[in-house]
């Protein structure tokens, strides 16, 4: 029987806002069906790091269609593997999907992402952002938000290619600022440099420990790989 009551009598479908579909949305689909597909396909033996890959491509595209605790899923399940095949670029990509999936380990995922950011040549602009995220969760009178702002741009500055450089580093000194407003009231170019001065801001000497020490507090005992065996991977330890 039908209720005349109801708020949804009469109402057609395509009167529905919430039924739309965007363009981006139906591409999206479209995607994911298609590395779905793909990786149901995926003979046993296959190469891990081509799984994992897959695995990430599918979680990227659920996050694009905002189901969170599926796209949370297939990025955790991709980590460890590029962790082995020292795949630093595509394991903080994964930590970003893990991050902006908003699950209970998000900001733990975020400190492990950004310790990687750091500490491998990864691709600045995945790096600032990675920072960001930090200046994002912390309180307008945090020092951590300062420290995040202040390496990003070294990050910026030292890694980013000539043809990003400009861009990057203007980014970079956006985030500054506005950190720097909000942290001290602070708007003048002149007394921003004291700012960073007085902070220490501008000394990566005691910029890495000071963010060593908030990726800690973030991150607690939930590393997700040995730090102290990735270090000494590396050319210089």
């Amino acid at each position: 029987m039908v209720n005349e009551n109801s708020p949804f009598q009469g109402l057609e479908v395509e009167d529905n806002p919430v039924l739309e579909v965007t363009p981006q949305e139906h591409t999206l689909q479209q995607d994911l069906e298609s590395h779905m597909q793909h990786y149901h396909a995926l003979p046993g033996d296959c190469d891990a790091l081509e799984k994992a890959k897959l695995q990430l491509d599918i979680a990227e595209c659920h996050l694009g269609l905002d189901q969170q605790q599926q796209a949370h899923d297939w990025a955790k399940k991709s980590f460890q593997t590029f962790i082995d095949r020292e795949q630093w670029q595509l394991a903080v990509d994964a930590c970003d999907i893990l991050y902006n999936s908003n699950q209970d380990d998000a900001l733990i995922a975020l400190g492990n992402g950004i310790w990687l950011a750091v500490t491998f040549p990864i691709d600045p602009t995945v790096s600032v952002q990675m920072l960001h995220h930090i200046v994002d969760e912390t309180p307008d009178d945090s020092d951590g938000a300062a420290v995040a702002a202040m390496l990003a741009h070294y990050l910026a500055e030292t890694r980013a290619s000539d043809k990003d450089h400009e861009n990057l580093t203007f980014l970079t000194n956006q985030i500054i600022s506005q950190v720097a407003k909000r942290h001290r009231g602070i708007e003048d170019e002149q007394t921003v440099q004291t700012w960073i001065k007085m902070y220490e801001l501008d000394d990566i000497e005691k910029l890495l420990p000071k963010m060593a020490l908030i990726l800690d507090t973030i991150v607690e005992d939930n590393w997700w790989y040995d730090k102290e065996q990735i270090r000494s991977r590396l050319p210089v330890n």
